[in-house]
């Protein structure tokens, strides 16, 4: 594990060495005891592929956002705009090279945060990949301010920080991963359940947790994603679902394949987007490990 400093913040990442092509910064998702490690199994078995499937191996960059991980975690509500610069200040002071942005589920808006707000950096993006994006509704449908501040408060309260306590229990993490995230429950590995666990213990941690949950990432992206010019790849698991009901609602009401319809929508918005399905569900790095570097390869390659 290696440190830089942004803001005094210490902020922490590690560095896969590799050629002269254009470097992966992955982007780890939010949530009870998430963090850089979330990219592991991914990092191992694209090592391993890029051995003896490519000519040169890109070097790979796995850092902790802010409030997540071995990172510094000030007590504060965080937006995708505060963790797009901190990724700004990375790619500059860090990588100093050009980058793929590989981006899992909901981090979504720090891409595009990242994209059309440091507009230097962006020039720094050779690619996008996403994996397993949200419903596109809930890309297009903002969260009122004051709803956001009331579910911060409540949040943050005594009642909250109980929650979150209830939530870091391994049946709670077992229960959650089996319900939302995972295609099989044989694939929620005592792996997977150690690292939420190890990775929920520093209380601190919860803050990143609840400016999810307060929504402080649910804003109209459509005009920003629709100016993003740089290649897209989704890439959308089979059985991609998504948590809030009513967009699930919504999505059974209008069609019989919800996550081709969620993979259509992205490549109709993107400018230059490509698309593809593989087995799993909503955490396809690390659940379908093998079928995802096989999938997003061939893009990275061609960039």
């Amino acid at each position: 594990m290696t440190t830089y400093l942004w803001k005094d913040y210490h902020c922490a990442y590690e560095e896969m060495p590799g050629g002269e092509s254009p470097a992966l910064l992955l982007i780890h998702p939010i949530g009870v005891g998430l963090s850089k490690q979330f990219w592991s199994p991914f990092i191992e078995h694209w090592i391993r592929y890029s051995q003896t499937q490519c000519a040169s191996q890109a070097p790979v960059y796995s850092p902790d956002l802010l409030g997540c991980g071995e990172s510094d975690m000030p007590k504060k509500a965080y937006s995708p705009a505060d963790w797009a610069e901190q990724l700004a200040d990375f790619i500059e002071k860090v990588v100093k090279k050009p980058v793929v942005l590989v981006v899992q589920g909901a981090l979504l808006p720090v891409a595009v945060a990242l994209m059309s707000q440091f507009k230097q950096t962006a020039n720094q993006v050779k690619g996008i990949v996403l994996s397993g994006p949200p419903d596109w509704r809930l890309m297009t449908t903002p969260v009122e301010t004051w709803q956001q501040s009331l579910s911060w408060r409540l949040l943050t309260s005594p009642l909250g920080n109980a929650f979150y306590r209830y939530a870091r229990r391994e049946r709670f993490l077992r229960s959650f991963s089996e319900r939302q995230l995972f295609g099989h429950a044989n694939d929620v590995s005592s792996a997977w359940l150690s690292m939420l666990h190890e990775g929920s213990q520093e209380m601190a941690s919860r803050y990143a947790v609840f400016s999810f949950l307060a929504g402080f990432w649910r804003q109209d992206y459509a005009a920003a994603i629709a100016q993003i010019q740089q290649p897209v790849l989704v890439v959308m698991g089979d059985d991609a679902s998504t948590i809030d009901r009513k967009t699930a609602q919504n999505l059974r009401q209008v069609t019989d394949n919800p996550s081709q319809k969620r993979l259509q929508d992205y490549i109709d918005h993107f400018p230059r987007a490509q698309g593809i399905s593989i087995p799993g569900r909503n955490v396809l790095p690390y659940e379908s490990t093998a079928e995802f570097v096989e999938a997003i390869a061939p893009f990275i390659e061609a960039l």
